[in-house]
């Protein structure tokens, strides 16, 4: 393929996920109003796909942002992330799902053997597969669109990836997404990753990519030039940890590039403005491992096995590791923050108090000291 033909053949589909992986990010909260504003403007840019919210089981905390986002700009247009951890748990994520008018779903499902053990409480592939079958036919039966993942599938082995996504497809998916969850991969490497993923029969791929390393811009655009119709971005490339492929940085990329001019980039530093102000984190966001963000985490499973989801260790870079948090307190989290105190202290009714202190104060942000000293608080009252 000439160089002039390759310049018109690389036209991907693009999907944001600022309105899910940043709004898990580590202490960072949209708004209704920030959803309706930022999935707007996304979609007047040429984004396809605007993935918003996280649902796990009934009473979502993110149905506020799910529904501001349906009604901005259509459930049509957006995506929700469906949790998998047993097929109970999925059947009620989905009827929830299904409450809030969702019409498509993506679902997080490790692959790796590490994040299959953490997550799944087995590394068997035959498990994993199992799992995922019974949540896709699940999910077609009550006539969503879906996605499956493969959580940290850049670190999974081809002998283990590729059986698990085929029979992913065979069971009816409509996508399967490759998520660099921990920053791996060099663009040539993520090429030939999502080579054995094309090749098989009926695939539609996107790509994932976290920039902890910086790649995940060239690594989206490899694993397009592999066959990957999809790339999944950010605004401002904020996201956990260090941050995923950015969108400006993007979609200008593939105008310079590849000379595609399907996309409206007058809108992309009011969208950097709006997400940015909106997750509190100013205009001066750094992405990658010396950022603040980097090493910062709100989940406890991801705070007890920091080796799962980091590239390279917060020390190496002279960087450290943060609990960040607003409203998404659990027992297990506080539990966590608590450890070392020796505090005799009622976990689960200091959770509920913190919690209504935190909705009482407009969610101010807490660390690990914040919440040792709410726990003294909580003892005196």
């Amino acid at each position: 393929m000439s160089a002039v033909e390759n310049r018109g053949s690389i036209q991907p589909r693009i999907s944001d996920a600022t309105l899910r992986d940043s709004a898990h990010m580590a202490g960072v909260e949209f708004s209704a109003k920030d959803a309706a504003v930022i999935s707007d403007l996304l979609v007047k840019t040429g984004v396809e796909l605007v993935e918003v919210g996280m649902v796990s089981g009934p009473s979502s905390k993110d149905a506020d942002l799910i529904l501001a986002t349906h009604e901005a700009v259509g459930p049509e247009r957006s995506l929700t992330l469906v949790v998998v951890r047993d097929r109970q748990q999925v059947a009620t994520a989905l009827d929830e799902a299904l409450r809030l008018g969702v019409k498509s779903v993506m679902f997080s499902i490790p692959t790796s053997q590490e994040h299959a053990q953490l997550k799944l409480a087995s590394p068997s592939a035959k498990y994993l597969t199992s799992v995922a079958r019974a949540a896709i036919e699940g999910a077609k039966e009550r006539g969503f669109h879906v996605t499956f993942s493969g959580e940290d599938g850049a670190r999974t082995p081809k002998e283990r990836l590729v059986p698990y996504v085929a029979a992913g497809f065979e069971a009816g998916a409509d996508r399967f997404r490759l998520a660099e969850t921990v920053a791996y991969l060099s663009p040539w490497q993520m090429e030939e990753k999502i080579a054995d993923l094309t090749a098989i029969d009926g695939s539609e791929i996107e790509i994932h990519s976290h920039n902890m390393l910086g790649m995940a811009v060239a690594n989206s655009l490899a694993a397009v030039r592999a066959g990957a119709q999809w790339i999944s971005a950010t605004v401002g490339g904020i996201g956990e940890r260090g941050g995923n492929a950015p969108l400006a940085e993007l979609l200008t990329s593939l105008r310079v590039i590849h000379g595609d001019t399907r996309f409206d980039l007058s809108h992309l530093t009011e969208l950097s403005k709006v997400a940015l102000a909106g997750a509190g984190l100013g205009e001066a966001f750094q992405p990658g491992p010396t950022s603040p963000h980097a090493f910062a985490y709100e989940l406890p499973g991801q705070l007890t096995s920091p080796q799962a989801y980091e590239t390279l260790p917060a020390e190496l870079v002279g960087n450290s590791r943060e609990l960040r948090v607003r409203s998404r307190l659990t027992a297990p989290l506080v539990t966590w923050a608590l450890a070392d105190d020796g505090l005799d202290i009622d976990i689960d009714a200091f959770t509920k108090w913190l919690t209504a202190r935190q909705e009482q104060d407009g969610r101010p942000l807490l660390d690990q000291d914040a919440i040792r000293k709410a726990a003294i608080d909580f003892l005196s009252v």
